[in-house]
């Protein structure tokens, strides 16, 4: 595997960063399905990491059907593996566009609220205007 960067100053779990990892090498075809994944032991050693920390990243890829255990040999990369990375990290990056999507909008939301209040009071007067008869209709500068 190629080297695996873990921050311990990063907001993301450790575990979660050994999870993508192993989730983006198996995605981009570095372990086909039928191949092991490297133990345990060694990427503890590898990442300075409890082996507790490797076991709970290995127990999620698991659940995503992405690894498979096999008694007494380790981890292997399951037959749909390379289809469940890719699910994965698709749903990972729809989230996180929506997410700032989300934002942007609030932001220029809160950009466009004073713009709004300015539109409301030239169409309150707009009405008053043209509902007392006259014609004229006063155009306050936005």
């Amino acid at each position: 595997m190629t080297a695996m960067p873990v921050d311990p100053n990063s907001p993301v779990p450790i575990y979660q960063q050994i999870a993508d990892h192993v989730r983006r090498a198996v995605a981009a075809g570095v372990h086909r399905p039928g191949e092991p994944i490297p133990s345990l032991r060694a990427l503890a050693v590898e990442l300075v990491v409890n082996p507790n920390t490797v076991q709970r990243a290995f127990e999620e890829l698991e659940r995503e059907g992405l690894v498979q255990a096999r008694k007494g040999l380790g981890m292997f990369v399951t037959e749909d593996g390379v289809a469940a990375a890719r699910s994965r990290l698709v749903a990972g990056a729809s989230a996180a566009f929506t997410s700032l999507l989300a934002s942007d909008l609030a932001e220029v939301g809160a950009m466009l609220k004073p713009r709004l209040g300015r539109l409301k009071t030239l169409a309150h007067h707009c009405k008053r205007e043209l509902s007392g008869g006259n014609r004229r209709v006063w155009i306050p500068h936005l």
